[in-house]
């Protein structure tokens, strides 16, 4: 089975969290499935949230209908795995205050009660600093091989960003690599993965010894980045789903029905093993 390998870095990103609106607005820790959707819809040229009806107009109708942003309604059903980067999966975060003085960024009401834009908003802002992920996409699909296609030749069609027009996105194209399903009895597992479809093991020196003399992956260390993240999105409101999702260094044992593919990265000077899971 073909993958498409691409690295996804930026000098920052915001990956707002909806549910927060106080005195600063707060970001995730790593890019979600729903952002990246979003991103690979940019380079394909389809359409996002501000294309769509107002959901306040849909609410209006007798009859609430289903609705999602092109790229999602077009990219749901591909498999992608996220592998981090960043040391241990954990990016440096930092308040950024800058004042937004287009007009647009807010309203407020004058004497005669009616909304007068132009006032000058002073944003706080939480951004990640420097983050990188190397993206895998399984090529089953149609719209997967136009995403293969389009990285590979450097083209897009709307500029992709991390999450923001504040952020651009970098991508590096890294190649195609032929991958097998594997089973075993423990993994590693390179990329983020649903903390409910595994059991993290912490062994003894005696069992790493000898899981070592089969020529078996090696943990990377010992430590766990553990997150709620946007995995699905609701038809009617487009609010987010959110699932756990954890990275860590250790064996993992998994459920039976999830399935581990074996990459190599041949873009280092040693050839390096990577085990990955697509959702």
């Amino acid at each position: 089975m073909e993958i498409l390998k691409f690295k996804l870095s930026g000098k920052s990103a915001f990956f707002k969290k909806p549910e927060v609106n106080t005195y600063c607005y707060f970001t995730y820790g790593n890019i979600h499935r729903i952002a990246l959707l979003g991103i690979l819809g940019a380079i394909l040229g389809y359409k996002g949230y501000s294309q769509m009806k107002d959901i306040l107009s849909i609410k209006e109708e007798i009859d609430l209908k289903p609705a999602y942003p092109e790229f999602y309604e077009k990219l749901k059903e591909l498999k992608i795995a996220i592998l981090p980067l960043n040391p241990k999966g954990v990016i440096t975060k930092k308040i950024q205050i800058f004042n937004n003085s287009t007009g647009a960024g807010s309203k407020e009401l004058d004497k005669k009660n009616k909304i007068e834009y132009g006032v000058n908003l002073i944003v706080k802002e939480q951004w990640l600093e420097n983050p990188k992920w190397e993206i895998c996409i399984l090529l089953d699909c149609e719209e997967a091989k136009k995403i293969k296609e389009a990285i590979q030749n450097h083209k897009c069609k709307f500029y992709p960003y991390l999450g923001t027009n504040d952020h651009f996105a970098d991508i590096e194209y890294l190649g195609v690599e032929e991958a097998k399903t594997i089973e075993d009895d423990m993994y590693r597992i390179d990329s983020f993965v649903f903390r409910d479809d595994v059991d993290i093991l912490d062994l003894e020196r005696e069992e790493l010894e000898n899981w070592k003399s089969q020529g078996k992956p090696m943990p990377k260390g010992i430590f766990k980045y553990e997150e709620a993240l946007p995995y699905d999105i609701n038809e009617i409101t487009n609010n987010y789903k959110l699932q756990r999702f954890v990275y860590t260094g250790n064996l993992v044992e998994l459920e039976e029905d999830r399935k581990v593919y074996h990459i190599q990265d041949k873009n280092k000077k040693e050839i390096e093993d990577k085990y990955i899971i697509f959702y």
